[in-house]
């Protein structure tokens, strides 16, 4: 069994209506999806978190060191992959596109032993996550506070037991969306805030102090990831849980935000972390500093597929069942071909997501999806 091909799709498509996060503006949205083909026919598909044609480049960059390799030595080809770009990244894009082939090798691994990955990673400890809904950018043209808190109505009328809400904007307007959404959603429904980094220290802490009395599970990326000494400061000075960790890629970055302790919540992307070989590594790492860890979601079904796939395998920290079981990230943003580019979707119902147990990934790609939303400008 070797490798034969590696192929990439970037996906796109022009929202109707523009949104934005307080560090990134979204007109259009795009995914990397990575395909790799053995001689066999085997097909095993993995996806890259971030700039999509950035992540294709490197995918390509990487694809002249698995041709006519083993997919099966998913540990060995991610070393030699890693240590090829070592020089120019330990983070980054080097990680992300590293990310989608490691996932697509680990789909391979599974259809040759028709398991899904969550059994290779060594057992199901659960066949259904709960899932919480993100959403709430801000949009052009409407009044934020009425939208935001409108729109985390209907995902509670959905059944979600979750919501997570932009901010990092403005800290008076935010705290005036914070408010809205706790009313809108009521005393019972959990509730989460992301910054994307949007804040300064004085900002986040005032945040922080002033939002605690609507009963925030979270606070999200308050500040810059670079930041570490800041993150530390927030944690300290201000009342609510500090999460974070979808720009920190692989173990390395992932080090010193857990050994001093910056964080309560570690919150990797299987997408961008490294995939499900460098996942594992940072969940022992996670546990040995008794850091809850929350995966970080974002992309189409294939990122749902594999975030399912590792949340399955997750053991309980602590060692019981509990309302510490993990939760699944559901992006509920305009993305058409979220759900299109498999044959089955994977969508919720009221708020539970069942974890697929076919081989691999557990999913079936819609070729004609492919086509359909396929990048036409380079």
């Amino acid at each position: 069994m070797k490798v034969q091909a590696v192929n990439t799709y970037i996906l796109d498509h022009k929202l109707e209506t523009a949104f934005e996060s307080a560090s990134m503006s979204f007109k259009r949205r795009q995914h990397c999806l990575v395909e790799i083909v053995c001689e066999d026919g085997t097909v095993g598909w993995g996806e890259c978190l971030g700039p999509a044609k950035a992540n294709a480049e490197v995918v390509r960059t990487y694809a002249q060191w698995l041709i006519g390799q083993n997919p099966l030595e998913t540990e060995k080809l991610w070393l030699t992959l890693y240590n090829r770009l070592r020089d120019q990244g330990q983070r980054g894009l080097t990680m992300t596109a590293l990310s989608g082939i490691d996932i697509a090798l680990w789909d391979i691994k599974g259809k040759r032993f028709d398991v899904p990955i969550s059994t290779l990673l060594g057992g199901r400890f659960r066949e259904s996550v709960r899932a919480y809904a993100t959403g709430s950018f801000s949009r052009e043209g409407v009044d934020r506070v009425s939208d935001v808190a409108a729109e985390v109505a209907r995902y509670r009328e959905e059944g979600f037991h979750a919501v997570k809400i932009k901010i990092g904007f403005d800290v008076e307007e935010d705290l005036k969306v914070i408010e809205a959404v706790r009313e809108a959603i009521g005393p019972d429904v959990r509730l989460m805030i992301d910054a994307n980094h949007g804040y300064d220290y004085l900002e986040a802490v005032e945040v922080g102090k002033r939002a605690a009395a609507f009963g925030i599970d979270w606070f999200e990326e308050p500040v810059l990831p670079e930041q570490i000494g800041t993150y530390q400061a927030v944690r300290a000075d201000q009342p609510i849980p500090v999460a974070s960790g979808e720009n920190w890629h692989g173990r390395y970055a992932m080090q010193e935000p857990l050994a001093r302790r910056a964080i309560d919540i570690i919150q990797p992307d299987i997408c961008g972390v490294g995939g499900f070989s460098e996942m594992r590594r940072v969940v022992d790492m996670a546990a040995m500093h008794g850091v809850r860890l929350v995966p970080h979601v974002w992309g189409t079904a294939v990122c749902l597929a594999a975030s399912l796939q590792f949340m399955a395998a997750l053991p309980p920290n602590p060692p019981r069942r509990s309302p510490l079981e993990p939760i699944m990230e559901f992006d509920r943003t305009e993305n058409p071909f979220r759900q299109a580019v498999v044959k089955t979707p994977l969508e919720h119902c009221r708020g539970v997501m069942a974890i697929p147990d076919g081989p691999g990934l557990g999913i079936d790609i819609n070729r004609e999806a492919l086509i359909t939303y396929a990048l036409k400008e380079q």
